[in-house]
């Protein structure tokens, strides 16, 4: 019998083919695999004005001749992923994307493989107006290699001028620091403190032996855990600017705790996700937050309480806004580096049990903007700025302020980013309606 190359095989092989030409054309390099490949056809560069940069994004070509997609109408259509495709995608260093071209129209579409899918979701929604692979697409494509991590983040130019903010706060830290020394080791100090009729607190550090705060422990429960005739007061730059890398981290915990303990009215720290959140003032209630952005005011529910659709008057969950914190010295000064994110309970007080999912479908309905608002929400708030017009926020805090936070710092780019290279894919979606209307407005007058 005859070999035979099956019709399959050829649309196969005429879709990479393809699709390889038409990265060239959107000015990526473009390398095939060949045949020993289990899920991902090539790898796309990312160049500027010719050069490469060495940012790769695995490319997966699906490729049919004719027919419709499911659920396939003017708008757009679904597609169903291969759960075995999906476990080999999830374990990537490198950002992942699918490919579907049809040889009878030479359509071209493309969506982001999400991070954080889970089996049970695997239908791609295409959007036939946003979702095409083509020039227009590549600055997106682009981005997918760009890290919104690490010691701030921005997107790097690709495409006239614009100031980009970075999401770092100097710190202003007290002249003096007080340094004691106790008999006691951490978890004993904290044990003696819990078992006092006073009431707590915890804005100190104690290693080996040596016991740190910015607050005078002899005045406070603290001198219950200190020898209180062993007490100087230095300078604070001799412990701060400290060179060695366990000193800055011994002292970043220290800011990290004085953090908890100065905005312990307004803010919670969930210890499983190491975040601050916005704490929740009544059970299924929303709070909100009133602040200047960059031109405008504007406000925004720190806290929001999100009713069930499907069951009018039930509450589904309680979302808060939130950040990650890192304590960082650079060039002698101290910044609090926040990467926005959000909390998620039942009530405004228990942990939902299942946040990854409604994280993900949040996070990809925020944009440049509204990274940006939360950025400059949140200098508003710590910095005090807003004092005058927190609504909820309206009563003292109990604490006086001992960290001070100064604007963010912005670098000018050279060009504009388009929004298109924020916005992430949306590739499972079923989005509450007000998340994505409050994320637009969380970046108004920016």
């Amino acid at each position: 019998m005859a070999k035979q190359i099956t019709n399959s095989q050829l649309i196969g092989e005429i879709g990479e083919v393809a699709a390889k030409g038409r990265f060239l054309n959107m000015g990526f390099q473009f390398d095939g695999r060949g045949r020993l490949e289990a899920g991902i056809d090539g790898l796309a560069e990312v160049m500027v004005d010719g050069v490469p940069l060495a940012q790769m994004i695995g490319v997966q070509v699906k490729a049919t001749d004719i027919g419709k997609y499911a659920n396939e109408d003017e708008d757009g259509f679904t597609y169903l992923l291969r759960t075995v495709d999906l476990e080999y995608w999830r374990i990537s260093n490198i950002p992942i994307i699918l490919v579907l071209y049809r040889r009878s129209d030479e359509s071209f579409y493309w969506k982001e493989i999400p991070r954080d899918f889970s089996v049970e979701q695997r239908k791609l929604r295409f959007n036939k107006a946003n979702d095409v692979l083509n020039i227009d697409a590549a600055d997106a494509i682009a981005q997918l290699t760009v890290p919104k991590t690490g010691h701030g983040y921005y997107v790097p130019p690709l495409g006239g001028g614009e100031e980009a903010l970075v999401n770092m706060l100097p710190i202003e830290l007290p002249d003096e620091i007080y340094v004691a020394s106790t008999p006691y080791s951490a978890s004993q100090a904290m044990a003696i403190l819990f078992d006092r009729d006073e009431e707590p607190r915890f804005d100190w550090s104690i290693k080996g032996r040596t016991f740190w705060s910015f607050h005078d422990p002899r005045k406070e429960c603290t001198r219950h855990i200190i020898d209180e005739d062993q007490v100087d007061v230095i300078d604070t730059a001799d412990i701060a600017l400290h060179e060695d890398r366990d000193e800055q981290n011994n002292f970043a915990f220290l800011l990290k705790q004085l953090m908890r303990h100065q905005f312990r009215d307004d803010l919670g720290w969930f210890k499983e996700t190491k975040i601050f959140y916005f704490l929740a003032q009544a059970e299924n209630t929303s709070r909100s937050f009133k602040y200047l952005a960059t031109k405008n005011r504007t406000e925004t529910d720190v806290v929001k309480a999100s009713e069930n659709k499907k069951e009018p008057g039930q509450i589904s969950f309680v979302r808060h806004h939130a950040f990650t914190p890192r304590f960082e010295l650079m060039l002698d000064q101290w910044y609090l580096i926040l990467s926005p994110t959000y909390h998620f309970t039942n009530n405004g007080f228990s942990p939902h049990s299942y946040p990854s999912a409604l994280l993900a479908g949040k996070k990809r309905l925020d944009n440049n903007a509204s990274l940006r608002g939360q950025v400059i929400m949140w200098h508003r708030f710590l910095s005090g700025s807003e004092a005058g017009d927190r609504d909820l926020f309206a009563p003292e805090p109990s604490t006086a302020k001992v960290l001070k936070f100064g604007p963010p710092p912005s670098v000018e780019l050279p060009t504009t980013v388009p929004e298109k290279a924020w916005s992430s894919p949306k590739p499972i979606v079923v989005d509450d309606d007000d998340d994505a209307e409050e994320s637009k407005q969380e970046g108004l007058g920016l």
